[in-house]
């Protein structure tokens, strides 16, 4: 079992950042990939960014791609979500999720095993 907390989600203005931060517990973190889904309310859950397990590849939707930036600390076991230039529409529950297969392309959420509880992101115009 791996277990994922999400924090740093909030209310932020148009064009601000916000740092979500995922912390792991549980089994070995390196061995999993990282990713980011959001879900806007009455919508359903869509990629957003994901990060390999070990040599910093990522990849991104092309609605974040350029504001958005996904890292990890294997040693700390942690990732992370740099959110820059927030729009109203990035408005939604943030969640981070691990999967143990290998490939960081794959934007199915189906194909995670393991997710946090979200965290609420609102961009206000």
């Amino acid at each position: 079992q791996v277990q994922l907390v999400e924090s740093g989600g909030g209310l932020v203005q148009a064009g601000g950042s916000l740092r979500l931060s995922c912390a792991a517990s549980g089994r070995t973190f390196s061995n999993y990939v990282m990713g980011w889904f959001r879900q806007p309310l009455g919508k359903v859950r869509a990629f957003v960014a994901a990060i390999a397990k070990n040599d910093g590849n990522t990849y991104y939707a092309d609605s974040v791609k350029g504001r958005f930036t996904i890292s990890r600390d294997n040693a700390k076991n942690t990732v992370h979500l740099q959110m820059n230039g927030l729009k109203p529409e990035d408005t939604a529950v943030y969640f981070c999720a691990a999967r143990s297969g290998p490939y960081y392309m794959d934007t199915n959420p189906s194909l995670y095993d393991y997710w946090g509880q979200g965290t609420q992101v609102t961009v206000s115009s």
